[in-house]
């Protein structure tokens, strides 16, 4: 076997727990294995482009990755609404159960970007510098925007803690 394909194999194996823990936390079953598959594939691809530290590289990858297979489920949504038209199916509910709906709300409070920073933060456990890496933006802005959000959702989390009691 060749050698690079050796060293790929090896750096992939490092990155499959991680990168299917990402795309778990914020898609479907299905999805966050296609879109894993795909992230992978692009990985091969473009492996002279990897850095010595590949998990937030690939990160940003799985990132792109889900946003092409989103943006493909919205045109397939349109194009479903379209043949309703013609002749509605019966009654449709598609569903993501949130196992904390606290946390959910709290999430919908910030802007998809600052959601993003702070799952990036709490759930796959990166830095400033990493984040940024994955979102391209500067570790800088990184570390206000995140600073912000977790301070916004403490009060929101908060609120909702008061409102129980």
């Amino acid at each position: 076997m060749e050698p690079r394909r050796t060293g790929f194999e090896a750096v992939a194996q490092e990155l499959i727990e991680p990168l299917r823990r990402y795309l778990a936390r914020r898609t479907d079953s299905a999805t966050a294995e296609d879109v894993l598959s795909e992230t992978l594939l692009v990985a091969w691809r473009r492996r002279t482009e990897m850095p010595a530290e590949p998990l937030a590289w690939a990160y940003a990858v799985a990132r792109n990755c889900l946003a092409n297979a989103e943006r493909a489920r919205r045109r397939q949504d349109r194009l479903l609404v379209r043949i309703w038209q013609v002749a509605r199916p019966p009654e449709y509910a598609p569903a993501r159960d949130d196992p904390d709906p606290e946390l959910a709300r709290a999430f919908a409070r910030l802007s998809a970007v600052d959601a993003e920073l702070v799952r990036l933060w709490a759930w796959e456990e990166l830095g400033p510098a990493e984040i940024a890496q994955v979102v391209g933006m500067s570790a800088n802005a990184v570390s206000i925007r995140l600073h912000r959000a977790r301070k916004k959702m403490k009060s929101v989390l908060d609120e909702e803690g008061s409102g129980h009691e």
